[in-house]
């Protein structure tokens, strides 16, 4: 077996490991609590319309808004004049005009050309809502939409429009739990590299290897730039944010593949034989998530009423391609797990190793898909492909489980693979000669050893043996 640098991991009693589930538990908790306290993430206003008649469309104006209100919705809910019972599904053109009005009240052109985009009008009983237009960056400080409806042959009585932004009050509590776990991950970061950094890389776990990448990325996650969207108005800041989320879990994908794969596989790991599968499948998933949302940004820069859901010809070629992709990784990963527990069960320490990271990772999907079940129903893989209005968060018990979640996750792995503060002197003295008849290994110390059996004997009573023995001769 490799060497390895000690982990706290094998120190560790029954009670010990109970007491840091509990721990996790009660942290996640109190991010829970927090967040059901919280304010609503989506704050919703009903719109003031005017009828344009020369243009034949309608005016909609917005209240004022702020950086906290971060982005933009223009929703419409049509009523029309016929009996409820009628099922309706039409396709109509919608012409959509946005106007930015300054703080000095001078209407500024933010699109010099009015943009028009087919829509599906679905009515059942009650029509379904439909986003007429979405402003991922706000540079004003109210804005004016005209919005025309073009062929649409169905009696209309009735169109209700609603404004939808982020809540203010969510706003500043993302930033301050943000910027919390920012300085959580760096005090959990110091420690552990502080601990690690007295062994050679050499002797590095491949545990100890990836959570001084995953550590580092978790800081990226939580986003120490995050405050700055607020002050700078740029479509860029924007962007890394989600760059940073994908980059992020996908290289906590890739530390599942490769820690059951590598914790059976001792000594040298080969790039070609060993990553490059694993890195070829994460990175399919990572390249399409990312993929989809630069190409929404960009596009709503240029067009406000872009949907790629709608718009883009190849979208369920892509959802499928994600979805494929997805179920490869997850039978790639459940095939590893059932190989690492079939080989590994009767070994001491990597017995050890492999048991609590799949308890607490088993403890983590199973939270994880409890809230996509409360937040999504039996739709969660149909209608929410990738994030849209229908997929942020509706209140701040959401937002804070999923951050929460992680990052209580990180910080527990980092806690049980980081070395204790005597780890360093306790190996020095295993592999010193001088001190190996004085000193118990970890091994014998957790396992028992095969000498605790055999009889003390002093010297003199083995002098007194070979004497016999010679005597005999």
């Amino acid at each position: 077996m490799e060497p390895l640098a000690p982990m706290r991991l094998y120190t560790l009693s029954k009670r010990h490991f109970v007491l840091v589930f509990v721990v996790f538990f009660v942290c996640f908790g109190l991010t829970v609590f927090v967040g059901i306290k919280g304010p609503k993430v989506i704050q919703t206003s009903e719109a003031y319309v005017s009828l344009n008649n020369s243009k034949q469309a309608f005016e909609v104006h917005s209240n004022p808004v702020s950086a906290y209100n971060q982005q933009l919705w223009l929703t419409c809910v049509v009523e029309l004049n016929q009996s409820r019972e009628t099922s309706v599904q039409t396709n109509f053109s919608m012409t959509v005009k946005v106007d930015g009005v300054a703080e000095d009240g001078t209407t500024k052109f933010i699109h010099n050309k009015a943009h028009n985009r087919t829509r599906t009008l679905t009515c059942t009983g009650k029509c379904a809502e439909t986003i007429v237009a979405h402003l991922g960056y706000l540079n004003y400080t109210k804005y004016t939409v005209i919005v025309g409806f073009e062929h649409l042959k169905v009696p209309i009585k009735k169109v209700n429009f609603t404004w939808k932004t982020f809540n203010p009050a969510f706003s500043r509590l993302e930033i301050w739990f943000r910027f919390v776990f920012v300085v959580l991950t760096f005090i959990v970061i110091c420690p552990f590299v502080h601990f690690l950094r007295k062994f050679s890389m050499r002797d590095w776990g491949i545990e100890h290897k990836w959570m001084s990448i995953l550590l580092p990325l978790l800081l990226l996650y939580n986003n120490p730039i995050f405050p700055l969207s607020f002050l700078v108005n740029s479509w860029v800041l924007g962007t890394l944010d989600d760059l940073f989320q994908a980059v992020f879990l996908c290289a906590l994908l890739l530390f599942w593949l490769c820690v059951y794969h590598g914790i059976r596989v001792q000594g040298e790991r080969k790039c070609l034989t060993f990553y490059l599968p694993k890195f070829f499948i994460v990175g399919l998933l990572w390249l399409a998530s990312v993929t989809l949302g630069i190409w929404q940004t960009v596009n709503e820069l240029h067009d406000p009423i872009y949907q790629y859901r709608v718009d883009t010809g190849n979208f369920q070629g892509m959802k499928v391609f994600f979805e494929v992709v997805a179920a490869v990784y997850v039978l790639y990963l459940f095939f590893l797990i059932v190989r690492a527990c079939s080989e590994l069960r009767h070994m001491p320490y990597v017995d050890l190793r492999l048991k609590f990271l799949t308890a607490l990772t088993f403890v983590v999907l199973v939270i994880s898909i409890v809230i996509l079940y409360l937040r999504f129903g039996a739709q969660a893989l149909q209608d929410n492909f990738v994030a849209e209005l229908s997929t942020h968060y509706q209140n701040s018990a959401e937002f804070l489980s999923f951050y929460g979640l992680l990052n209580f996750y990180l910080y527990t792995l980092a806690f049980v693979y980081s070395p204790s503060k005597t780890a360093l002197y306790e190996s020095q003295l295993k592999d010193n000669p001088a001190f190996s008849m004085l000193n118990d290994s970890d091994d014998d110390v957790i396992y028992g050893s095969d000498y605790e059996e055999m009889p003390l004997q002093n010297g003199q009573a083995l002098r007194a043996q070979c004497e016999e023995g010679s005597d005999s001769d």
